[in-house]
């Protein structure tokens, strides 16, 4: 089986770009990962894009990769569309792998891009998300899981609102976690705190101040115990990874390339109900050969302040339950035991759903050739990433992690 390298990422500034369309995010993602990897068009063998949103939005429902791609030069080769919720750029990326590992292509391009913000249509932002769970049954499973989760819960009322379905299944899961095991809204407020200090430092960032446990705590609540600052914003931007196996290498600088050490995808099960995001982690240490003490720096998906909680204690970082207090006692921080999201995060460097995987991504190999600058993690080896989208009966309806290992 080839092995697989990422040469070269590019991504877009993070936040409300109002003013350009979903090709001109590509086309800047692109081009900025060509000219990392110094690859030329001509070099890719196959394209991967990942949107969630345009067909909703813009009428685009089918062959939005080829019309974003095509007009800048990435053509006469297969381009396949890929749409799984906040997951669909991680995914992407584990099919590109599969296909050059497989011997189908020697270079591949995945890229993921996203348009959240539309003044005219506020509402449709939010009901956009419905599209990531089950449109006749989700509604429901959401409430049942909500009731599971918290017995307090009251789930007779309208879900979302203005902010979104999605935090209130994270408020719910948060509760729980809180009867539980303890955690405390301040240890979650410290987790914002941490992000938001860390997109400080990233200039592609939606966000770029930073804020204070007592700030957090005090912002305009969601749905508690979640507040504004601990919750993602909604982000347009794009991300593009060049990947290339290892016979290809030779092509591009070596000493700049990052290996892929696994990639799994999966979803969960009815029963018996194990976790999709703990499988996927079980699958890719396995195939890395790697445990939770090998990780030097993890980007997971933290589209709340408690996802990154509950998600570091999926990857073995801490305890069941102690999630909470590792944040608290500054463990996850740069220069931290292990720094959690670098990037800021997505609550606060930005989450433009489809192309979050391929952002994450883009930190993980920067901090992998240790050229992330100020938010540099010292000596980083091997890095994780994690990714989930959609719902499902309670869970993500579809979990991906990758593990990379240094050039």
């Amino acid at each position: 089986m080839n092995e697989v390298y990422i040469v070269g990422v590019g991504i877009t500034p993070l936040g409300k770009h109002y003013t350009l369309s979903v090709a001109d995010l590509t086309a800047q993602a692109v081009n900025t990962a060509l000219a990392d990897a110094g690859c030329e068009r001509s070099q890719i063998g196959a394209a991967w894009f990942a949107n969630t949103r345009q067909g909703i939005f813009e009428g685009q429902h089918n062959i939005r990769g080829q019309v974003a791609l095509r007009p800048i030069g990435i053509e006469n080769v297969p381009i396949f569309n890929t749409d799984n919720a906040c997951a669909s750029s991680s995914a992407a990326f584990n099919l590109a792998c599969a296909y050059l590992r497989g011997g189908m292509a020697p270079v591949a391009l995945v890229v993921g891009a996203e348009k959240m913000n539309f003044p005219g249509n506020r509402e449709g932002m939010f009901t956009a998300f419905l599209g990531s769970m089950d449109r006749i049954n989700g509604e429901q499973q959401l409430r049942d899981a909500i009731a599971r989760f918290d017995d307090k819960a009251k789930v007779e009322g309208p879900l979302g609102g203005t902010h979104g379905i999605y935090m209130d299944y994270y408020a719910a899961t948060a509760r729980e976690h809180m009867r539980i095991y303890g955690t405390t809204r301040r240890q979650i407020a410290a987790v914002a705190s941490k992000n938001h200090g860390h997109s400080s430092l990233n200039p592609m960032a939606h966000y770029r101040m930073k804020m204070s446990i007592e700030e957090i705590l005090a912002d305009k609540e969601i749905a508690w115990p979640l507040t504004r600052s601990m919750c993602a914003p909604m982000t347009d931007g794009a991300g593009a990874l060049i990947l290339c196996t290892g016979e290809a290498l030779a092509k591009f600088d070596r000493r700049r390339a990052v290996r892929v050490r696994a990639t799994q995808v999966t979803t969960g099960a009815t029963s018996p109900r194990n976790g999709a995001v703990r499988l996927a982690v079980k699958r890719a240490y396995e195939e890395a050969g790697i445990g939770p003490q090998d990780i030097s720096v993890a980007e997971v998906h933290d589209a709340s302040a408690f996802g990154e909680i509950t998600q570091i204690e999926n990857l073995g970082l801490c305890e069941q339950g102690a999630g909470g207090l590792m944040a608290e006692r500054g463990e996850t921080l740069l220069g931290g035991r292990i720094p959690v999201n670098p990037s800021g995060g997505l609550e606060s460097k930005g989450h433009p759903t489809a192309a979050s995987g391929a952002i994450q991504l883009h930190e993980l190999v920067i901090q992998l050739r240790g050229e992330a600058g100020p938010r540099q993690v010292e000596a980083a080896r091997i890095a994780v990433q994690e990714n989930g989208g959609g719902l499902y009966d309670g869970e993500e309806a579809a979990a991906a992690v990758t593990v990379l290992e240094r050039p």
